[in-house]
């Protein structure tokens, strides 16, 4: 196999967003979760996705996983290769985006690469550095009380700079509206200047366009998913990959379905309260599981005796306060580890009981799903909202997952990804 572009995802969630961004660029594009077992039959595909789940291990498993990553893509005959972040830089000054960064730097043999966290469709701007959600920055929106990467500071030439060794520029809005060549030129004078890492902005997707055009040559990008709808083009000028091509399509996968929520979220919480208003729901609480009620169980049996009738919602969705009082009971990890496995535990029973369609919110609930189902890879198919597109799973029992990034979907994202479902 011979792909053309290697990615490597931080979180499961945001390597379905990537995969998506660049199946609606025309690149057929398969996403597994970890390196593959050598007897794994993978398609082929332009573009491969490894979707790690890394975003908030220390640094050292973070650098070991990502690179093994890129050994397997290098392997594959990648060309080219892209660490693709949350579009909010999710990150705490400890790490880890910049020392992964500059691993995957230093195994490449490269001495620069650019950040662009940047995704305009979904409201995630940079202007002279500063990360926008919306009309906010990022330290003053809901990303300031994330459980696990609170993101209190909106420069990210700072953000970034805390955790590299080497020295962080910008390439402005202004430049970028210059076109690819300014862009070139002023990758050129940071490096002349010893900077590693290169912060640029962009307020639209022509700014994406021109950023992907100017980094045809660079060895390795970094970013959201955002910044990748550039470069498919990249490769068609070089004749690489054909005009035209349908990229999105999938099997049909018939059976029952139901949504997973454990993304805290302000956007997620909006669609469970939401789907709440139509379908039944059942909450999981952490302080219940830590004292050793059977949740998990309550939780399947509850959904069994309703799927007939609709797709149910479990979720463990709560309000900042919320969590912070579990956090602060349970401390931080166990919280997130006690619903995280629960969530795991009952995606596993339900799919025993027949669902084959799941809707999954949350990057680390999304993770620990796809871990306990034994999911090794999926297909990518047609968007449901942007950054969010149906998959195929490759292997038995054939199954269809919806993997939701906590910030995205509108408010009726749940049932209208059910309603289209393959």
């Amino acid at each position: 196999m011979t792909i053309l572009l290697g990615c490597i995802a931080d979180d499961y969630t945001g390597a379905t967003d990537l995969a998506n961004t660049l199946v609606r660029q025309g690149m057929r594009t398969v996403q597994l979760f970890g390196p593959p077992a050598p007897d794994l039959a993978v398609p082929e595909a332009e573009a491969m996705v490894i979707a790690l789940k890394s975003r908030t291990n220390p640094v050292d498993q973070a650098i070991a996983q990502s690179l093994s990553a890129l050994e397997w893509l290098q392997g594959a005959g990648a060309a080219q290769f892209f660490f693709k972040y949350c579009s909010t830089f999710d990150s705490t000054p400890a790490g880890n985006i910049g020392q992964v960064t500059e691993a995957l730097l230093d195994a490449l043999s490269q001495d620069f690469t650019i950040a662009c966290p940047a995704f305009p469709e979904n409201g995630r701007t940079l202007c002279y550095g500063y990360l926008f959600v919306g009309r906010q920055l990022l330290a003053e929106s809901g990303m300031r009380d994330h459980p696990l990467t609170p993101m209190t500071d909106s420069s990210l030439v700072r953000v970034l700079a805390a955790q590299t060794r080497h020295a962080v520029g910008l390439v402005d809005h202004r430049t970028v509206a210059a076109g690819p060549e300014q862009v070139r030129m002023a990758f050129a004078s940071l490096r002349a200047e010893g900077k590693h890492h290169a912060i640029v902005d962009a307020l639209s997707d022509g700014h994406l366009l021109t950023i992907g055009a100017a980094c045809a040559d660079l060895k390795l990008i970094t970013g959201g998913s955002g910044i990748a709808l550039g470069l498919p083009e990249n490769f068609r000028r070089a004749g690489k990959l054909p005009t035209g091509a349908v990229a999105d399509a999938l099997p049909s996968v018939p059976g029952a379905g139901a949504v997973l929520s454990g993304s805290c979220s302000q956007a997620t919480l909006a669609q469970v309260a939401h789907m709440q208003q139509s379908r039944p729901s059942f909450q999981l609480d952490a302080m219940k599981l830590a004292a050793g009620e059977d949740q998990v169980g309550a939780a399947v049996a509850w959904a069994i005796e309703r799927i007939a009738d609709g797709p149910p919602l479990i979720y463990a969705s709560a309000a900042p306060e919320t969590v912070r009082a579990a956090q602060d009971k349970l401390g931080r990890v166990r919280a997130g580890e006690l619903l995280e496995a629960a969530m795991a535990r009952i995606a596993k029973g339900l799919v025993a009981a027949g669902v084959r369609r799941l809707v999954v919110a949350g990057g680390e609930t999304s993770g620990a799903v796809v871990q306990a189902l034994g999911v090794n890879g999926i297909r990518i198919g047609p968007q449901i909202d942007p950054g969010v597109p149906w998959t195929t799973t490759l292997g038995q029992p054939a199954l269809a997952l919806a993997l939701k990034s906590g910030n995205f979907g509108t408010e009726d994202f749940f049932l209208k990804a059910l309603d289209c479902a393959p």
